[in-house]
């Protein structure tokens, strides 16, 4: 892998003012997917439509994301953030039009989201492979930790503040936030300088070819499919139990919004607190042995929400901060893990590839959840769920090729590690 000249600068002032213009970004798109499906709600009452709903989100990462992952590997991903960004600015703009003049419909809604989750599909895989390359390797799981703490804070304010924004305003003007936040986040792009690795692509005309390529380099990557079955593993089983806390929250605990909107943002909390907690530490050396750390940390919150009695809803909020603090530490240390460890040409495509594969078994568990939540208890999810996931994360730990995960030949494809100069 050949290193770029301009990946020898200093990086901690180019990279934070691309990274605060996106986490602002983040939040008005948190905001406004919050007053989006609020409007769904109110709109037509109906679960099927708010199901769509949750699909419209979820069919991009599965769908689009393998091939826009390939595309964000030949393109510069600059130029790609900037697009998506712009087009994201575009389609709420088209909203906000339609709002405006009150010829809103369910069907423009519905298809705005899966619009908004296919721009997403290319700008997340972009990002996260400009990171590695703008970030000293040391940096990497800080950042990483940086970045679970901005979901978490997103967490934690979207859905509050978009309420507000909806009782005093037009929902056009709701919408409005997210081309304000959007154009703030490609400002800084448009002035600074963001590495990409040289790649050639005129033996390899093939879109196709290069999601195989992607998915080669993962089969011989020893150690790294059973870790990405780990994550498929957990988006089946624990997906559904986030899912359910709703019905958990109002037929186990018989309590109502109020305290299901407080367990989110615990929930959230967690992450923020876990997200800094990974910024200031870093994580252990092993990256691998902080990932399956938390994701045992994880599946006993899980486990003990299932075995939380209906009289202790106290106990089941502290459990809902560890859990969503043990998310930030395992989804931070794995994401800096992959970013230390694959090349930076095949960056985009494997990191859009790991994605639809662990997304697509969120609605296989949904699937699976609610027939057994209906027939033996919302709670019982949480148990089914949590014991294989802690029984194979203790199991993991014992695998060579897991542990080994991190070392710098990947299959027969060298990683060349790139050195970016601290400040």
């Amino acid at each position: 892998m050949e290193q770029s000249k301009d990946i020898v600068r200093p990086w901690k002032r180019a990279f934070f003012t691309i990274w605060s213009g996106q986490a602002i970004s983040l939040v008005g798109s948190g905001l406004v997917q919050f007053a989006l499906v609020w409007w769904l709600t109110v709109e037509t009452g109906s679960a099927t439509v708010l199901a769509l709903g949750t699909l419209m989100g979820v069919l991009p990462q599965i769908l689009i994301a393998p091939w826009a992952g390939a595309y964000v590997d030949r393109w510069d991903r600059k130029r790609t953030m900037i697009v998506a960004d712009t087009l994201t600015a575009i389609t709420a703009s088209l909203l906000i039009l339609a709002f405006a003049i009150g010829s809103e419909q369910v069907w423009m809604v519905l298809l705005i989201m899966f619009v908004r989750a296919a721009l997403a599909g290319f700008h997340w895989p972009a990002m996260q492979a400009a990171t590695s390359m703008m970030v000293p390797e040391q940096h990497l799981a800080r950042v990483s930790g940086m970045n679970q703490a901005m979901y978490g804070l997103v967490n934690v304010i979207a859905a509050p503040a978009g309420a507000v924004l909806i009782a005093f305003m037009p929902m056009w003007g709701v919408l409005s936030v997210d081309v304000v936040t959007a154009s703030v986040a490609i400002l800084p792009l448009l002035f600074i300088h963001v590495p990409s690795p040289k790649r050639d692509v005129k033996g390899k005309p093939s879109i196709f070819g290069d999601i195989k390529e992607g998915l080669a380099f993962l089969k011989g990557w020893r150690g790294a499919m059973i870790t990405i079955l780990l994550f498929m593993i957990a988006n089946l089983l624990l997906s559904p139990a986030f899912s359910l806390l709703p019905l958990l929250i109002i037929d186990h605990f018989g309590k109502g919004a109020v305290e299901y909107a407080l367990i989110e943002s615990l929930a959230g909390i967690g992450m923020l607190a876990g997200g800094v907690a990974l910024g200031i530490w870093g994580g252990f050396q092993k990256k691998i042995v902080t990932m399956l750390s938390f994701t045992v940390f994880l599946s006993v919150g899980i486990i003990a929400i299932g075995f939380t009695p209906s009289d202790m809803l106290l106990a089941a909020y502290l459990f809902s901060l560890v859990i969503g603090f043990s998310l930030s530490l395992l989804n931070g240390s794995m994401m800096a893990m992959m970013q230390r460890s694959v090349p930076f040409a095949m960056q985009g495509r494997v990191f859009a590839l790991i994605s639809a594969g662990a997304t697509a078994m969120m609605p296989i568990g949904l699937l699976l959840a609610g027939p057994v939540a209906d027939a033996i208890g919302v709670q019982s999810w949480f148990i089914i769920a949590g014991v294989p996931m802690l029984i194979l994360s203790i199991c993991y730990f014992f695998i060579p090729s897991v542990m080994s995960l991190e070392s710098n030949t990947v299959g027969n494809v060298a990683v060349d590690k790139v050195a970016v100069p601290d400040e």
